[in-house]
């Protein structure tokens, strides 16, 4: 059995005091939300205990599914990376990127340098920082797709563009050809109206388009901040995409409280066997101490019946 973890949208904390200079972009807009609504949701304790239990269970691999921070400052970007240390190692850890991430433009170049040896593949390639990337453990596939680009002001968006959608679907192809369970990571969520229009996936019917032709065995996404389960037709079988709960998110708000994935994958190719546990916070009211984190639920994910 191989044990995957999952978390998204951690939006790091506390925001470091930003310059005149570094707000006179899009940043100021996500100054001012962080400010007004983020700041007092969106927590370093609720995140700190949500990882505790999530490294008690001890699993194999984790996957982050982006929005490590918030307004893409240097500080933060580099306070992300001590933060994923803190995680794994990169072996053990796979993150995509969010629009976070890349909230004003070379944003995401400077992350992905940071970040650099959690988000690439196995094998070197000649571009750097190739999409999709593929790493192998065990007989589980972890592909990371990227979706992040810096956008216009109060816009949220992803991208799926035409080259990522040819290599996903050799990759997917590759991997199946080798037995293993493909494991396919984003940070927008790819099914039809998941999200609002000014924070969807561009080029989402074209990401759908080629799970249909070449299949996976599990979709993970963050960006809604929701712990949401969806289907997307493959070529043999439904395929479950799953969204998790921001992994800092407090008690008392309209978004469900913090949350992290568990998924015990087993069998072989024909025969996959997925278990979904949900571990996290239960529904309440802010308190003076952080509650435990508990289990929500659990449940076999459907592969041929869904």
């Amino acid at each position: 059995m191989f044990r995957l973890a999952h978390i998204s949208d951690p939006h790091l904390g506390p925001l470091p005091s930003p310059t005149l200079r570094q707000l006179a972009n899009k940043r100021i807009f996500g100054y001012v939300n962080w400010r007004r609504n983020r700041k007092g949701v969106l927590t370093t304790a609720i995140l700190d205990g949500l990882i505790d239990d999530l490294q008690a269970q001890a699993p194999d691999h984790l996957a982050v599914t982006g929005d490590l921070v918030n307004l893409a400052l240097p500080n933060e970007i580099d306070n992300a990376r001590d933060w994923l240390e803190t995680l794994g190692t990169p072996h053990d850890v796979s993150i995509v990127q969010g629009n976070h991430d890349a909230y004003v433009p070379y944003a995401r170049r400077i992350a992905e340098k940071s970040w650099t040896h959690y988000l690439t593949g196995d094998e070197p390639v000649s571009e750097e920082h190739a999409f999709p990337y593929l790493r192998v453990r065990n007989n589980v596939a972890l592909i990371g797709v990227n979706s992040a680009r810096a956008t216009l002001p109060l816009m949220a968006t992803g991208y799926f563009r035409s080259k990522q959608a040819r290599q996903l679907g050799q990759i997917l192809d590759h991997c199946k050809a080798n037995g293993l369970f493909r494991v396919v990571m984003i940070h927008h969520p790819p099914c039809r109206n998941a999200t609002h229009w000014h924070k969807r996936l561009i080029g989402a019917s074209r990401f759908r388009a080629v799970i249909k032709s070449h299949g996976a065995e599990l979709v993970l996404h963050g960006h809604t901040h929701l712990a949401t389960k969806n289907v997307l037709p493959g070529p043999d079988a439904a395929v479950p995409v799953v969204c998790v709960p921001s992994a800092s998110q407090g008690l008392g708000s309209h978004k469900p409280p913090a949350r992290y994935n568990l998924f015990e994958i087993s069998g072989e190719p024909g025969q996959w066997s997925c278990r979904l546990i949900e571990r996290g916070y239960p529904q309440g009211e802010p308190s003076a101490t952080v509650p435990p984190v508990i289990e929500i639920n659990s449940q076999i994910l459907p592969f041929s019946d869904a």
